[in-house]
């Protein structure tokens, strides 16, 4: 099934001369790989197509890859392909109701449906592992560039496979990109994991400040006073979430940065045990049970947010 659902999307991807490839606000290294992969991939094997990768650069993200500048859309010819979204709101560079033609490709849970096409595999550690199936199962191309992209995303939203689902096939898969197109991992894990002394001694306020409730609940409010007061931007501090996974006073953790540009406050939340994406989607979020996000408005409510995923941790130390 999954496979006949590839071949379905790559005949989808021959039919259009113009192809739109989008991906979700606050994009990670997954997001950004998988986008540019697909988007080079077709180009490489369909030259004459015309193929953009939209949404807001990343300066901390431009080792992987250059996003396309925004251009007039065509609504009515163009194929748009959604990446790593599970809800249409969430969606950078277009608006995917204005167009006829739309293929959904994503690794989180069902959010809702918005495309002719959907391909979900929450079983795929990344949607570049789902991208990696689609090329190996087409006849899509790939060369040293596009292995590259794609190896970026799965370590990356494996955390470098400690995340679940992580299973044997993924290190075969990757085993034979590598292999394949002779990557230099070191080169690639320094792309990911480098970053400069500031960053470390933000997470060392960030270890020092997190507040840890009694339910092994912990958060933190990073103002952005604060981020700015180490050199660093509120996306690298956000994303240090990541970064508190092996702590065992907490089994649930969130920080939450405040995104002025949208007056909105950002919060990345993380488990090791009680399934988190259900409260988030509460909140405008969502994602993955152990990985999720949300986007709250309002101090109070910030404040509730807090008090449920407090509550949820003291209803998940009472059953376990």
């Amino acid at each position: 099934m999954k496979k006949e659902t590839l071949k379905k999307i790559y005949s989808e991807i021959k039919k259009y001369d113009l192809i739109y490839i989008v991906r979700h606000i606050g994009p990670d290294p997954d997001a950004i790989s998988s986008q540019i992969a697909l988007r080079d991939a077709i180009k490489l094997t369909f030259p004459e197509k015309s193929v953009y990768a939209f949404g807001a650069s990343v300066s901390k993200f431009k080792y992987i890859g250059h996003i396309d500048k925004a251009i007039d859309f065509d609504y009515e010819k163009a194929l748009v392909i959604t990446l790593d979204i599970p809800n249409k709101a969430r969606i950078d560079g277009l608006t995917v109701d204005k167009f006829k033609h739309v293929i959904k490709i994503d690794h989180h849970p069902f959010v809702e449906d918005f495309g002719g096409i959907e391909y979900i595999d929450i079983g795929a550690c990344s949607t570049s592992e789902i991208l990696l199936d689609l090329i190996n199962n087409t006849r899509l191309k790939m060369n040293g560039s596009i292995a590259r992209c794609l190896l970026i995303g799965i370590v990356s939203d494996s955390n470098r496979f400690l995340f679940n689902p992580v299973n044997e096939n993924i290190f075969f898969k990757v085993g034979d990109l590598i292999k394949k197109y002779k990557l230099n991992i070191q080169s690639i894990y320094t792309d990911i994991y480098m970053r400069p002394m500031s960053e470390i001694r933000l997470m060392g306020y960030i270890a020092s400040n997190l507040k840890v409730t009694k339910n092994k609940f912990a958060y933190i409010i990073l103002e952005n006073d604060i981020v700015a007061s180490f050199n660093a931007d509120a996306s690298s501090a956000s994303n240090m979430v990541n970064d508190f996974s092996n702590i065992e006073e907490f089994v649930v953790w969130l920080f939450v940065t405040y995104d002025a540009k949208n007056d909105v406050y950002k919060v990345n939340i993380r488990s090791r045990g009680p399934v988190i994406n259900k409260l988030a989607a509460k909140y405008n979020g969502g994602g993955h049970i152990y990985s999720s996000g949300a986007r709250v408005k309002t101090k109070e409510e910030l404040n509730n947010l807090i008090v449920d995923y407090d509550n949820l941790c003291k209803d998940y130390l009472k059953n376990n």
